[in-house]
């Protein structure tokens, strides 16, 4: 599948059964794909008059109860700012894709990864987080929609899947299993109308109180700490013995596992960590591997964003640096590897 495609067949089979959004490239193949399927799962798709429209409608469709989803690309996704704090504000589950291109301004439609900052430290007003994950196989872009809506309703978050160019246009193989029964979790906490529960519920974000906004925010806090605290993911390559540790997310992760194995055949002790969640940002597994690693590498399309999670991570135990291609240019295997034997022979890594 392309995948772009897989993840809207991965969305119709973890249970979403509403899409509102507006063509960008590089993942108009995303919407293309959903307005014919969701029809065929009994679901709705519309395609909205902007970006602001589309993530008010989500609004309206979470709050009712439905598992429901938008996408867009980088100027798309910064129109609906205002929207997302509203969506976390109000404690409403969705799902987000943002298939980033370059930029800043409205930039082209080649790849990149300098949404970072964007998804994963808020993006919008106020004090919230977002739950980023970042695959890196068009497999997983289709396997962590299910793990995107199950995690938006386990905590009540707006959660964003992030990806870049490449991966919504590439096509690979892509195993389905045999479809089991959705289970959606109960929300009795949704405007619906009192159909299946009693009491009225109000979806609300605005508390004119300063008080009672300070209390919903300690709220936020505590559910923020326990998402930090259970799901953080990471892949961990070739880490025994690792002296210098390549980081990287996407794209660039698949190019820097074989920057890794290149490594080790010239003999340059080099490893491999993946960050999966953004955020939260699976800080843990750094400081460990900061006790035996003589430095950090982190390769990104961008000019350095996940760099500084790294560097906080490491705490100071060992020296992090950054490699980096801008405005939607893919960095090459061979240069990573001549920045890797730069770091190792210049002593960073000793």
């Amino acid at each position: 599948m392309k995948g772009n495609e897989a993840i809207g067949e991965g969305a119709v089979r973890a249970g979403c059964r509403y899409f509102f959004g507006y063509p960008i490239t590089p993942q108009s193949e995303l919407t293309h794909y959903l307005a014919r399927r969701l029809p065929e799962a009994g679901g709705l798709y519309l395609q909205a008059e902007s970006e602001v429209a589309s993530i008010n409608m989500v609004y309206g469709a979470s709050g009712a109860g439905a598992r429901v989803m938008t996408s867009s690309s980088g100027p798309g996704i910064s129109l609906m700012q205002e929207g997302l704090s509203y969506l976390a504000g109000a404690e409403l589950p969705c799902v987000i894709v943002n298939m980033m291109r370059g930029g800043p301004g409205l930039g082209n439609i080649a790849p990149s990864q300098a949404d970072y900052f964007q998804a994963t430290k808020g993006g919008g007003h106020g004090d919230y987080r977002l739950i980023t994950l970042a695959p890196n196989s068009v497999q997983e872009l289709f396997d962590m929609m299910k793990k995107a809506f199950d995690l938006s309703d386990k905590y009540r978050n707006p959660v964003i899947l992030m990806a870049d160019g490449i991966m919504g246009q590439m096509m690979e193989p892509v195993d389905i299993e045999e479809e089991s029964e959705i289970k959606i979790p109960q929300k009795p906490w949704a405007a619906s109308g009192m159909i299946d529960h009693d009491g009225k519920n109000v979806i609300n974000s605005c508390y004119v109180i300063p008080e009672e906004m300070e209390t919903v925010n300690i709220r936020l806090q505590k559910k923020y700490a326990e998402i930090e605290q259970s799901e953080p993911v990471c892949e961990e390559y070739l880490l025994e013995g690792a002296e210098l540790i390549v980081v990287a997310f996407g794209t660039a992760s698949r190019i820097c596992r074989a920057v890794v194995e290149k490594a080790r055949a010239q003999g340059i002790p080099a490893g491999l960590i993946r960050p999966v969640t953004l955020w939260p940002f699976p800080s843990k597994i750094f400081g460990e591997a900061a006790d035996k690693a003589k430095c950090f590498l982190t390769v990104e399309m961008n000019a350095g964003q996940m760099v500084e999670d790294v560097r906080l991570a490491v705490n100071g135990k060992a020296p992090v640096y950054h490699f980096g291609r801008l405005g939607g240019m893919v960095m090459a295997a061979g240069e990573v590897l001549e920045e890797v034997k730069k770091l190792y022979y210049g002593g960073a890594a000793r």
